[in-house]
């Protein structure tokens, strides 16, 4: 295996890997380590450029620190990206060698679950290195944690629903959910509960027409669902939805979603209050996966009952960003990113650390440089 340091300014340790034996292609970046060890799942993608997945493994690891800051895990941030077809390129020794590039790191980086990656390559991860987390119930973890995902999403959907329409109360509001995966759909079928009104959408037909046989959905395509008049749009594929060609199609008061990284740039939380559009950020609604995870590391080892109260607490957090961004008048994107730095800035004080260099995402990879290899 040949791995690379990559020398990228605001990043704590950025690496890429490669293995000829296996096929592996992959990137870990460890974003800060001031709360903890850099906690994130790996990711599996059929990226058409490395340009692509650098930018998708640093904006993700840096999402992760802020997350894992306002969920108050005592974790740091980070994220890994393998460069490939989930569906078609998954091996044994794939992930084999995957969990010896993550050894490498040694510590400073976890890993867990994420889109393209399940359980069972977790386990084939675990065979190489033991800084993996997220394995199921009977390997001593705690297990698949779409379902608090889901339910953190849920709740911080509620949240918004309160601000928006003064009711916590979901019935009779139609939401549009994008993305139909472990998350999506436990998602929806909560909504469903609540007495929402479903609109799906999903690149898989198949879970589209299960979401309207079993939820009574309507079904829209990916091309339409933003022009889809409803009163929550909720993002639970990938990032970068948030956008300069979709805002203006918005028909809804609240964007609230468990997709990562929705915005495509920081601007584009202006541009949603501008057209009076409530915006729950997302890695504080979707931080009930990490949360999840982040109990496994407690004294006495992983408990659901804690877990599942500490996810709930997600509802309180969005309407503390709602209350900031209100006071100070400023997004409720901005807002959540000044409580995680805020609280990323007193560990550091408390601890003598210097601030970190500022790095503005928009210049990724441009400012990527190459180490040396090791």
């Amino acid at each position: 295996m040949e791995i690379q340091q990559l020398k990228v300014p605001g990043y704590e340790e950025v690496y890429r890997a490669t293995d000829r034996r296996s096929g592996l292609l992959a990137f870990i970046a460890v974003h800060d380590t001031t709360l903890g060890p850099a906690l994130g799942g790996c990711r599996m993608w059929h990226f058409s450029r490395e340009d692509d997945a650098i930018t998708d493994v640093l904006r993700l690891a840096r999402g992760m620190t802020f997350k894992s800051a306002v969920a108050k895990t005592g974790l740091g941030g980070g994220k890994a990206v393998i460069v490939g077809d989930p569906k078609t390129q998954k091996s044994t020794e794939l992930f084999r060698s995957m969990g010896r590039f993550i050894h490498t790191v040694g510590g400073r980086y976890i890993t867990a679950e994420d889109v393209g990656t399940g359980t069972g390559d977790m386990i084939t991860m675990r065979g190489e290195t033991p800084y993996v987390s997220g394995l199921p119930r009977d390997k001593g973890g705690s297990g698949d944690p779409s379902p608090f995902t889901a339910l953190g999403t849920f709740q911080g959907i509620v949240a918004c629903a309160e601000e928006a329409f003064g009711k916590k109360d979901l019935n009779g509001l139609t939401v549009a959910v994008q993305g139909l995966g472990n998350v999506g759909y436990d998602l929806a079928r909560r909504l469903k509960e609540a007495g929402a009104k479903l609109i799906v959408t999903d690149v898989n037909e198949s879970r589209v027409q299960q979401a309207v046989k079993e939820l009574g959905a309507r079904a829209s395509t990916p091309q339409s669902i933003y022009g889809e008049t409803c009163d929550i749009l909720s993002p639970c594929a990938l990032g970068a939805v948030i956008n300069d060609r979709t805002i203006p199609m918005l028909k809804c008061r609240i964007v609230a979603g468990a997709a990562n990284n929705q915005l495509a740039e920081d601007r584009h939380g202006e541009a949603l209050l501008e057209r009076g559009i409530l915006y729950a950020p997302d890695f504080v609604i979707n931080a009930g996966g990490i949360i999840n995870v982040s109990v496994e590391f407690q004294p006495g080892g992983y408990d659901e009952a804690a877990s599942t109260k500490r996810v709930n607490r997600i509802y309180e957090a969005i309407r503390d960003i709602i209350a900031t961004s209100k006071a100070q008048q400023i997004p409720t994107s901005q807002a959540a990113v000044v409580l995680a730095e805020k609280i990323l800035s007193d560990a550091r004080k408390a601890k003598g650390l210097p601030e970190p260099k500022r790095f503005e995402p928009a210049a990724w990879p441009a400012a990527v440089s190459h180490g040396t290899e090791r």
